[in-house]
C-alpha cells in the first residue's frame, strides 16, 4: 500500500486525510498539537512539528513514503517540498515554495524578474526609516497568513503598535514594510489556481470581501464571478502563468491575492503555494464542478489527473461568519431572507466556547455558503449580510 505523509491535522485538513484513504493511500500525519482531530482520521499519528523539517524528515524515511502533502497550510509548505526533494518524491523547487512563504524574498522575486512590485523592505527591529515610503503603506508579518498582524498606515502616528502588533504575529521575528496599491476595482482579486505539468488548469479567481467595521484587511467572503473587465481577467491571468513559469512550479494549489491600479498594471499582493483557508475548494468545486482536494492529493503523489474543469457557475459566495466583540458562543440567528439563499453551514463553534473580536481570520465563528439567482441580488445581500445575522454571545 502506498503511503502519503500529510503535515497538518486541524479540522480544515481533515478533509485531506479522508480524500487520501479513500483512493487507498495509507495515511501518516504530523502535526505539533496534541489535541488535533486529524490523528482520529489518520492510519498513523506522530506528534512532530509540521515546520521542523529534519524531524519530519526522519518520520518520512521511517514510514518509507510515497508522497508528502502541506494541504492548507503555509507554514508546512517548505517542509513538504524539502522533505520531498531530499527524498526524490514528487514537489515543487523548496527554494521557490520558501520564496512564496516569505514575503520580503516574495518580494525580491518579483522585482529580479520583471513583476509590478510596491517599495518595500523587511526588518528584523523597529529601526525602520520612513522616508523610504510614500504613503498610504502597509506592515505585516513576512511568514503569516489571514491578514494576521497586518496594518495599514495613512500617516506615521501609528508606525510604532503597527509593528509591535507585525513581529506579534511573525515566528522569524520579521516583518515587511510596502507601499500600499489603491485598486480601481471594488474587491480585491483573490481565490485559488490549480497547475499541472507547469500550467494554470483551474483559475478559481474570486472577488475578495471585506468588513471595513471590524477590519478592512481581514477576509469575510468570497464571491465569484469576478467583477473585472475582460482584458483585466486576461493580465491576471498572463501574470500568474508567468509567476508559474519563473518559479518553475510544476504541479498544486496556489492561494493568491493581487490588484490592478488606475493604470491597468497588475500588482501581486501575496501568493501562497497550498490552498486557501476558508473552505475556498468548497466553493471551487460548487463553480466548476472539480474535486480540488483529489487533485492535491493525487499530484502529491505523482499520479496523472483528468481534471474536467467545467464553466463557471454564477452566482455562488461565502460569508466568514464573525464577530465585533468577545464572549462566550451561544447561536447564530439568521434572518428569513438571508436563508433563503444559503446553500450549506459550517460552524467552527460550540455552545460554550470562546469567541474573540474578529481581526484574523483563526477567529471566525463558521461559514455559509449562498447561491444566487443574479449579481444585482448578489451584491445587494453581501454589502448587507452583517445586518443578516446575530451572533448571540454570553
Amino acid at each position: 500500500m502506498k503511503k502519503i505523509l500529510l503535515l497538518g491535522g486541524s479540522a480544515q485538513q481533515i478533509v485531506a486525510i479522508k480524500t487520501a484513504k479513500r483512493h487507498g493511500y495509507y495515511t501518516v500525519l504530523c502535526d505539533f498539537l496534541p489535541d488535533n482531530p486529524g490523528q482520529y482520521e489518520a492510519d498513523k499519528f506522530y506528534l512532530v512539528s509540521t515546520t521542523d523539517k529534519e524531524a519530519v524528515l526522519k518520520v518520512a524515511i521511517e514510514e518509507k513514503i510515497d508522497g508528502v502533502l502541506a494541504y492548507a497550510s503555509d507554514p508546512a509548505a517548505p517542509t513538504a517540498a524539502y522533505v520531498a526533494e531530499k527524498l526524490g518524491l514528487p514537489t515543487n523547487p523548496f527554494e521557490s515554495v520558501e520564496t512564496l512563504c516569505n514575503k520580503d524574498k516574495f518580494r525580491l522575486f518579483l522585482k529580479e524578474n520583471g513583476f509590478n512590485t510596491p517599495t518595500a523592505m523587511g526588518y528584523a527591529d523597529k529601526n525602520v526609516d520612513t522616508r523610504m515610503f510614500n504613503l498610504p503603506v502597509i506592515i505585516k508579518p513576512v511568514d503569516s497568513s489571514g491578514s494576521k498582524g497586518a496594518t495599514v498606515l495613512r500617516s506615521w502616528d501609528g508606525l510604532n503598535k503597527a509593528l509591535d502588533f507585525a513581529f506579534s504575529f511573525s515566528r522569524s521575528h520579521r516583518i515587511i514594510i510596502e507601499e500600499f496599491i489603491e485598486k480601481k476595482h471594488e474587491y480585491l482579486i483573490g481565490g485559488d489556481i490549480f497547475v499541472f505539468n507547469g500550467k494554470v488548469i483551474l483559475w478559481g479567481l474570486l472577488n475578495c470581501h471585506r468588513d471595513n467595521n471590524v477590519n478592512s484587511l481581514v477576509p469575510v467572503g468570497k464571491s465569484y464571478p469576478l467583477m473585472l473587465e475582460d482584458s483585466d481577467v486576461q493580465s491576471v491571468e498572463d501574470t500568474l502563468q508567468k509567476m508559474v513559469d519563473d518559479l518553475g512550479l510544476r504541479f498544486g494549489s496556489a492561494n493568491v491575492e493581487l490588484v490592478v491600479d488606475r493604470n491597468n498594471k497588475v500588482w501581486p499582493i501575496d501568493v501562497g503555494p497550498r490552498a486557501g483557508g476558508n473552505m475556498i475548494p468548497d466553493l471551487l468545486g460548487m463553480i466548476f464542478g472539480v474535486d480540488v482536494v483529489e487533485m492535491a492529493v493525487l499530484t502529491a503523489m505523482g499520479k496523472e489527473i483528468d481534471a474536467q474543469v467545467k464553466r463557471g457557475i454564477p452566482f455562488f459566495a461565502t460569508h466568514n461568519l464573525h464577530s465585533s466583540q468577545n464572549g462566550y458562543y451561544k447561536t447564530i440567528e439568521f434572518s428569513a431572507e438571508l436563508e433563503k439563499y444559503i446553500i450549506k453551514k459550517c460552524f467552527y463553534k460550540k455552545e460554550g466556547d470562546v469567541v474573540e473580536y474578529f481581526d484574523n481570520a483563526a477567529k471566525a465563528l463558521g461559514i455559509i455558503f449562498m447561491k444566487f439567482e443574479d449579481k444585482e441580488t448578489a451584491k445587494n445581500v453581501l454589502v448587507r449580510i452583517n445586518d443578516m445575522y446575530k451572533v448571540i454571545l454570553d
